[in-house]
């Protein structure tokens, strides 16, 4: 099944707009007084339910922004299927809302236990005076993550569009299997990518080039011919990152010649 091109244009035209807008107001947001709110350590002094909120609202329009790309081939393959239905902009709709949801539950759970982390940091000396272990031990977690079996089951089914819509739509209660739909590929996309969004907390949601960088690495990951193989190089070397991150704060020579270079 094919959309026309009338009806592929608008539809792309419109899927690319709700891309540019969350980009967009993500920069926007960023140059605010409230840009602030993006980076949770600036939520840990804030406190409150309400900060964590304008967070997850944050995380959502980055989801928007840098996993929807990745998601463009199942999307269209959905509309494409959908496309003699006179519901058929809802049931995308559905779709993307469902695939929104599994991440803005995944930030959620991450964000409560990041505060649980900071707080623990806070209030144990020897954790805060090593914070360093937490970078670097997220850094070579997201590294060997990309090198386990789970990462790479869900990468296929990620890969495979055509065949996941065939295994997860039945074409009845339309409505709640497009929702359904879109939850289990939201799901499959973040235990394809759970570990590398981490990152982003240590980076900041606001921060616009390391959201390009693993936008980029996750859409050729799940979407180029070769994406499959792109795993384990990048995981050795975010492994390696990590390693450094050690290195750099246990070896006392590499901190002299990093004050030195400062000096």
């Amino acid at each position: 099944m094919r959309l026309t091109v009338g009806e592929r244009r608008p539809f792309m035209a419109a899927f690319a707009a709700l891309i540019g807008v969350a980009w967009l107001s993500l920069w926007w947001w960023g140059q605010s007084p409230y840009g602030r709110f993006l980076s949770h350590e600036n939520l840990d002094a804030a406190g409150g339910a309400p900060w964590s909120m304008v967070f997850i609202a944050g995380w959502t329009l980055m989801i928007v922004a840098m996993m929807l790309p990745s998601s463009m081939p199942l999307v269209i393959m959905f509309a494409r299927l959908t496309q003699r239905r006179s519901d058929r902009l809802l049931l995308v709709g559905l779709l993307l809302l469902g695939y929104l949801g599994a991440w803005a539950v995944f930030g959620a759970a991450i964000h409560a236990s990041d505060l649980l982390l900071h707080a623990a940091v806070s209030n144990i000396d020897w954790l805060g005076s090593h914070a360093w272990l937490i970078a670097a031990s997220t850094l070579a977690a997201a590294g060997l993550y990309q090198f386990s079996s789970l990462k790479y089951r869900c990468l296929d089914k990620c890969r495979s569009p055509l065949s996941f819509i065939a295994e997860h739509w039945r074409g009845r209660r339309e409505r709640g299997q497009a929702f359904v739909l879109g939850v289990h590929h939201g799901l499959f996309c973040v235990g394809c990518c759970w570990l590398l969004m981490l990152l982003m907390f240590a980076v900041g949601v606001g921060n616009l080039g390391w959201m390009l960088v693993l936008g980029a690495i996750m859409a050729f990951e799940k979407n180029m011919p070769f994406g499959r193989r792109m795993s384990a190089p990048l995981g050795a070397v975010l492994v390696a990152a990590g390693l450094g991150v050690v290195l750099w704060a246990t070896v006392p020579a590499l901190g002299l010649l990093g004050s030195m270079g400062g000096a």
